[in-house]
């Protein structure tokens, strides 16, 4: 069949869940055995979100072909088990940058370039993913439009959607997601909102086929009925987006509403039987059937859930499949101290030093370390963590007092964390680092090694049937590794390495290096075999873990915590 292209936009007020819709709608087309991928284009003039603050845009997520991306491709790959890549995550400055140096280059031969029609078409042409790259053939495209409709930024995308739509035809959707307020003093719920953002829609061309009304209260059949009338909207296309206990929950209810078979309908296929998605449901049982709760610190400077959002999904997913509710504590590192450090994570069954740059909150780090190595606290550092970790180790066990990292103390006598030799010569912030995936070989028998060989890549694969097989392309998290689980692939973004010149005087005093890239000797795990699970990665494991595949260290390390 032709592709189809589903366009999901946002009105009223944004972080409303657009990219948790995207991937359900994208998780409900996969089970009935469609083939799809998901994008994110963003209004902002940044290439990309890595020289972002996490406080203002939460975690930066890699892709494993190197690209630095929005937190949302995360929960497409989480959802759907697809592997997104730089095709999948799109910038105003990106488009702006490639008609700018398509003009330098003489190629629109001497036009005056304008936003209509050389950077709408540009937008066009990503979002029908028209690109040299041979990319697959696949049934639906969902494109989620970043911000809020009126804000100036969005206002080409718009543009673009609205000639798509009648280039495509019915081969083209849009799902525009609103926010249905409660009034607590009148004790209503208040549609004028939805009705402005869908006149706004109106206004640029762009009449929405099927609403998603965000509410926090259940809505009545004549609300949906008022919406549908005032916006042009069949009543079985105004479907609601209820407060969930878990965002897993959410595409069990967008499947309950028919959203899936909506869209069918209005692209001209048959909406069919509705898939069971067993292997999704026996997820959510185990997640629901899991009282009991594990409590994990998170030690870092971002004090907020978004800066660390792949590792908090991770340790979900890793808890539900050992029947455990994970609650983690985010712990400050900036306050962390040896007075106060028994007090803050002496509760806790297990740790985990965050990631992060710059000299800020790294001491906590470092005391955070100390305690789950001397009190045999299971402990997991992650990147930056786990170069926090052998810092530590060099202070107390080697002795090296000023033992730290060039990025933190550039006159240490004993930088045994140092800047990788490639980066040396790196000028620009952006896109710069060591990004995406890389092999690592693993040490037979240690740590890490049992973990991949012991994690079954598909948790739930037993409950997988036809169209509810993930769609990964055949590459997940064992892709690459031997028989006896020795090579991996994981992914990352880092300046700094574990300083080799040191490895031997580590290894000595009882930390192991246990994970190596074959083709550099770059460290890129640590672990004290001695200890109950005392285990540093050098790359980003959290972002590869599904729902129903978690990620084999995590799944690990929860085990551990018990």
């Amino acid at each position: 069949m032709n592709t189809k292209y589903i366009f999901v936009t946002g009105g009223v007020v944004s972080s409303l869940g657009k990219g948790i819709i995207a991937a359900s709608i994208g998780k409900l087309l996969q089970a009935r055995g469609y083939r799809i991928t998901i994008q994110k284009f963003d209004p902002y003039i940044n290439i990309d979100p890595g020289t972002l603050n996490p406080y203002e845009h939460g975690e930066c997520y890699v892709t494993a072909d190197g690209m630095e991306t929005d937190l949302d491709l995360g929960h497409y790959e989480r959802f759907t088990g697809i592997r997104t890549s730089r095709n999948n995550s799109i910038t105003t400055g990106r488009i702006y940058k490639t008609v700018i140096d398509r003009e330098r280059k003489g190629d629109y031969l001497g036009k005056t370039i304008q936003v209509v029609p050389h950077i709408t078409d540009e937008i066009k042409r990503r979002m029908l993913r028209d690109y040299s790259d041979d990319d697959e053939q696949l049934d639906f495209v969902i494109t989620e439009v970043g911000g809020t409709i009126g804000d100036i930024e969005s206002a080409p995308f718009m543009e673009a959607i609205r000639q798509l739509r009648w280039q495509l035809g019915r081969n083209a959707v849009c799902v525009h997601l609103t926010y249905v307020p409660y009034l607590k003093a009148a004790d209503e719920l208040k549609t004028k909102p939805t009705q402005h953002s869908v006149k706004e829609l109106q206004a640029m061309g762009i009449q929405p086929d099927i609403l998603v009304l965000r509410t926090e209260r259940h809505l009545d059949d004549a609300i949906r009925m008022k919406v549908a009338s005032f916006c042009n909207v069949d009543l079985e296309c105004v479907v609601q987006s209820e407060d969930m206990p878990s965002i897993y929950e959410v595409p069990v209810s967008m499947q309950k509403q028919g959203l899936d078979a909506a869209i069918l309908r209005k692209t001209g296929i048959p909406a069919g039987e509705t898939p069971a998605m067993k292997s999704w449901h026996d997820f959510l049982q185990h997640r629901r059937n899991a009282t009991m709760e594990l409590d994990i610190a998170l030690v870092g400077k971002y004090g907020l859930q978004d800066a660390y959002k792949s590792i908090l999904e991770s340790l979900d997913h890793a808890g539900t499949c050992n029947d455990r509710r994970v609650r983690t504590h985010f712990i400050n590192s900036e306050t962390l101290t040896q007075e106060n450090v028994a007090q803050q994570l002496g509760s806790m069954a297990g740790v985990v030093i965050c990631p992060g740059f710059g000299e800020r909150g790294t001491e906590g780090k470092i005391v955070a370390a100390e305690y789950g190595r001397t009190h045999n606290v299971p402990t997991f550092g992650i990147c930056f963590g786990m170069q926090m970790m052998v810092i530590e180790f060099a202070r107390n066990v080697l002795g090296f007092a000023d033992a730290n990292s060039n990025e933190m103390n550039t006159s240490t006598s004993h930088p045994v964390i140092d800047m990788m030799e490639e980066q040396k010569r790196v000028t620009l912030m952006g896109g710069t680092m060591r990004l995406g995936e890389y092999d690592c070989l693993l040490t037979e028998g240690s740590r890490a090694w049992e973990a991949y060989s012991s994690a079954q890549c598909t948790v739930y694969s037993s409950q997988l049937k036809g169209g509810e097989q993930l769609q990964d392309n055949g590459k997940n998290n064992c892709e690459l590794r031997t028989e006896n689980c020795e090579l991996i692939r994981e992914r990352h973004r880092h300046r700094y390495e574990f300083n080799n010149i040191y490895k031997d005087e580590i290894e000595a005093r009882g930390m192991k290096c246990s994970g190596c890239n074959p083709d550099t000797g770059l460290v890129e795990i640590v672990e004290i075999p001695e200890l109950k699970w005392y285990l540093g990665v050098q790359f980003h494991p959290e972002y590869s873990s599904t729902v129903l595949k978690p990620h084999p260290l995590f799944l690990s390390f929860i085990r551990a915590c018990l």
